[in-house]
């Protein structure tokens, strides 16, 4: 009888060992998993809904259902408040675009083509768009420490967003009798540079008397084939980061301030060239508007 009893106890310990060495390793395991490297996230969430949005469709229009069109040239101002989410970063980060760096990008993974006129005839390396943006690599020569020559150093060209503070744009306006509204059509969009250069033709950031303001056009691209980029590229528009729109959200709903600077004409001239420019031009500009507002209304019918 005690050897029965002995048995018993010795299996019940021998059980009870193995079961505790079991929740041991058990243990082990989970603090070896705990102890694996985490993908280090930006966000609570993986934005995925501005990231496979595709261009909204615009309606179909026919030749026969237009009454009237006119081409309009228009140019966005980023200095103004309202057009901030367009200008802004204008240093490279991680999440964040502007309007232009989502171009530029687009364009350097080919997946827009950048052209060198608005009519779109002839096409723009992305080395002459970098070289126009003032960032070209630079060859420099250095003479050696020990005096035996000439070494030549690259050195790296560093894109100022800042001096992108423009962009122009040109659309079709046009009345469609068969929907009864004055519609508008983005053909194309130009980056501006616009900066100050002195009297050798270098860049400067001063202001003094010897400086020229000038306003360079980068390339233009065709705004259709751009929805493409820019309907997967997200907007800042405002505090509340979960209502953040796309790029192309904001053109399609008109969310920007801009001013006519030209409307077709048979001297195809703009505005500055036939006005004195200042109050004049602003005056000018808001006519063409009004004239095209009170042209939908004459149009408009049930």
């Amino acid at each position: 009888m005690k050897k029965i009893l002995f048995f018993n106890v010795l299996f019940i310990f021998m059980f009870s060992y193995a079961s505790f060495a079991q929740e041991e390793n058990n243990v082990e395991d989970e603090e070896e998993e705990q102890l694996e490297p985490m993908v280090p996230k930006t966000d609570i969430f993986d934005k995925v809904i501005v990231g496979d949005k595709r261009p909204i469709e615009y309606a179909e229009v026919r030749e026969e259902d237009v009454l009237w069109s006119q081409f309009i040239w228009r140019v966005i101002d980023c200095r103004e408040k309202l057009n901030f989410h367009i200008y802004y970063p204008t240093d490279d980060m991680l999440n964040r675009k502007s309007l232009a760096q989502a171009l530029v990008d687009g364009i350097r993974k080919k997946k827009v083509q950048a052209y060198g006129d608005e009519n779109f005839t002839s096409v723009v390396p992305i080395s002459k768009i970098m070289e126009r943006l003032g960032a070209a690599d630079k060859q420099i020569k250095e003479e050696k420490m020990d005096g035996s020559g000439d070494t030549t150093i690259i050195q790296r060209g560093f894109v100022n967003w800042r001096q992108v503070r423009e962009f122009k744009i040109k659309e079709k306006w046009f009345f469609d009798k068969k929907h009864s509204k004055l519609d508008v059509r983005i053909i194309g969009i130009c980056p501006m540079r616009v900066f100050k250069k002195d009297d050798k033709g270098a860049s400067v950031d001063a202001t003094g008397k010897d400086s020229e303001l000038v306003r360079e056009e980068l390339f233009w691209v065709y705004f259709p084939e751009a929805r493409r980029v820019l309907s997967n590229t997200t907007c800042y528009t405002g505090k509340n980061q979960q209502a953040n729109m796309s790029f192309d959200d904001v053109f399609f709903k008109r969310y920007f301030s801009s001013r006519i600077v030209q409307a077709t004409n048979v001297n195809d001239i703009t505005i500055l060239e036939y006005t004195r420019g200042g109050l004049e031009a602003i005056l000018e500009s808001e006519k063409i508007k009004n004239e095209m507002l009170k042209l939908e209304n004459d149009f408009w019918s049930y």
